[in-house]
């Protein structure tokens, strides 16, 4: 693995040039990206997120956000409050998927909101998405909180279960 391999929080400027790549890449749904976009960076800009990226030679590869308040995630009843951490928006650029990158951002993710005080992170995934299933679970998200439905900027609706684990 490269050593040009940095872990951070994202600063503004490199939140900008994420959601960019996003939207630019989901023509598909690119109306659900752009709103998205919208609200995450207005919940950061209130402190009720932390996007952490991992940078290979001065390019976003893989993200992770960590939900710090309620009222920046659907059902958050029992998965984000002042020891609990939400996490999402895992992603990795598929041609680094695989290679332990993310591995390296997910533990400096974790470190950090321990250092924070955060004792708990929970997840939410899609019953069908059995591949994420076993990626959180590899990374000790075991332990079942509940099932709910999350509602896109379309309205589109998805059956979401949580998962938590804890980190303190």
């Amino acid at each position: 693995m490269a050593e040009s391999f940095i872990c951070k929080i994202a600063s503004p400027q490199e939140i900008e040039i994420k959601w960019e790549y996003e939207i630019s890449h989901h023509e598909k749904d690119k109306g659900n990206w752009i709103v998205w976009k919208k609200q995450s960076m207005e919940n950061y800009r209130k402190g009720y997120t932390l996007p952490y990226y991992g940078i290979l030679e001065g390019n976003i590869i893989c993200e992770a956000t960590a939900i710090l308040h309620p009222k920046a995630v659907q059902n958050s009843t029992g998965l984000v409050d002042g020891h609990t951490v939400y996490l999402s928006a895992f992603r990795t650029v598929s041609r680094f998927q695989g290679k332990g990158y993310f591995s390296r951002l997910f533990h400096f993710m974790i470190d950090d909101l321990r250092q924070k005080g955060f004792t708990k992170a929970t997840i939410g995934v899609e019953p069908a998405e059995e591949k994420n299933k076993e990626i959180y679970a590899h990374y000790g998200f075991t332990e079942y909180i509940k099932s709910g439905k999350e509602y896109y900027p379309d309205k589109t609706a998805i059956d979401v279960e949580y998962y938590g684990k804890t980190i303190g």
